[in-house]
């Protein structure tokens, strides 16, 4: 078996077709990085399983190898599914490919210095649906040992500006191969949602749970906010039956601070979708609801005027502002500034099938959230919702920083194991499934 090494996901084009015009026989092994080494009868196995299914495509589970460890660590991956389209998607360090499918695929391409490999696996895909062995075949040794919280926002690292263009043009040409793709700025009425009455302009949405050390920090924040006249806003959060003084800490506030609501969670399942819920069926919910954290604050307080007028001002659906990164403090951590600059008016909606967050912080047109509702889960509520907004609605940008997204160790996604994060991201790539069939069936209506 013929083996080829690439340095990492981001290649170009050329590896691959030189790599393709190396190949002889019917699979190649491509390893992703250095020091493979394999189960014993895991080539054999993957290439049995290959001609099982025909395959164009097939990676397996594999062990872990820690730097000074011996031990190996179980490191599962998840299956393939046509909403599998971000381009970090772990398919592990080894992958199988057929020759012939490999050939084809570069030959109808163009030229990328970054891209080639993400261009490559969807052009693939589009061929036959990239099979997952649920075996450990073979161990890799592990390079890069952050936390996942530290890893979580590489892929907005303004150093990585021009891979991320070079990505977004590659999943914008999948969905228009795969009849998902939305033409730009055509967008549906959204006039009434505005007319409808609202208590206050704006409400600031704090769904918690067992936020003691934070939940303070949070709620002054969005009480100082500052609106000009006619404008009101209030502030509503829900606890979801905190058990560390939580709830203790919201209704001190509460009883000085007539602008704060206070709901408390019955003890079924809600989660943050389910307390987003709560927040906006409140009759004292605002026209715009704005989402704050329970562990972050507001950068200044300019932030929901802000929202407000970008509101106002665009008739959108959703707006979305630039957070920085800070520690628990509020001492700035790199990479600083997180303005999802890969957002576009021209191409949002399509690059957001791609991208892993729409950014923060969100803001909705209330009265229109009502009638889709958040998913009950405490994962990707605010991508679903995102992904279904933009799907017929205007989404609005503000670029400057209005927010500090606070870093620390109690942070639901600071060090995630891979099975959390496995789960984390096969529910993603299951909402971008569901959404990538919405916009086809769409499509096909218009």
């Amino acid at each position: 078996m013929q083996v080829f090494s690439l340095p990492g996901r981001l290649c170009s084009t050329a590896d691959i077709r030189r790599i393709a015009g190396e190949a002889s026989g019917k699979y190649f092994l491509l390893y992703l990085k250095p020091g493979i080494r394999w189960v014993r009868f895991g080539e054999e196995r993957m290439v049995q399983i290959a001609d099982y299914t025909q395959a164009v495509m097939a990676y397996a589970d594999r062990f872990r190898l820690n730097e000074g460890d011996d031990k190996p660590v179980p490191s599962p991956v998840i299956d393939y599914q046509t909403g599998a389209l971000r381009d970090d998607f772990d398919f592990g360090s080894v992958i199988l490919l057929r020759t012939e499918a490999v050939r084809k695929a570069v030959s109808e391409t163009k030229d990328y210095q970054y891209a080639g490999w993400y261009d490559l696996r969807l052009r693939l895909s589009r061929m036959g649906e990239p099979v997952h062995i649920p075996e450990f075949l073979y161990y890799e040794q592990e390079e890069d040992l952050r936390k996942s919280g530290e890893k979580l926002f590489d892929y907005v690292n303004p150093a990585n500006r021009a891979v991320q263009i070079e990505m977004e043009q590659c999943v914008t040409e999948h969905l228009k191969a795969v009849g998902a793709y939305l033409q730009p700025m055509r967008y549906k009425p959204i006039d009434t949602f505005f007319a409808t009455e609202t208590a206050v302009t704006a409400s600031v949405v704090i769904p918690c749970k067992n936020r003691i050390r934070t939940i303070r920090d949070a709620i002054l924040s969005a009480l100082g906010q500052e609106v000009r006249s006619p404008y009101t806003y209030n502030v509503i959060v829900v606890d979801d039956n905190s058990t560390d003084g939580t709830a203790e800490a919201i209704q001190e506030l509460a009883a000085v601070h007539a602008n704060l609501v206070y709901i408390a969670q019955d003890k079924t399942w809600h989660a943050i979708g389910g307390n987003w819920n709560a927040a906006l069926e409140h009759p004292l919910c605002g026209r715009y609801a704005i989402q704050l954290d329970s562990d972050d604050t507001y950068y200044d307080t300019t932030t929901v005027q802000r929202f407000i007028d970008c509101f106002e001002k665009e008739r959108c659906a959703m707006v979305v502002g630039s957070y920085q990164l800070t520690d628990i403090e509020g001492h700035p951590l790199p990479p600083g500034k997180i303005d999802h600059a890969e957002w576009t008016e021209e191409n949002g909606r399509n690059n957001a099938l791609r991208i892993n967050g729409l950014g923060a912080p969100r803001g909705f047109l209330a009265p229109l959230l009502r009638t889709i509702h958040f998913p009950t889960t405490k994962y990707g509520e605010d991508y679903a919702v995102g992904l279904r907004l933009t799907r017929e609605y205007k989404l609005s940008r503000i670029w400057d920083v209005v927010y500090n997204c606070r870093r620390w160790d109690d942070n639901s996604d600071a060090d995630c194991d891979t099975e959390a994060m496995n789960r984390n991201n096969l529910y993603k790539d299951r909402l971008r499934t569901w959404e990538l069939q919405a916009r086809q069936s769409m499509n096909q209506t218009l």
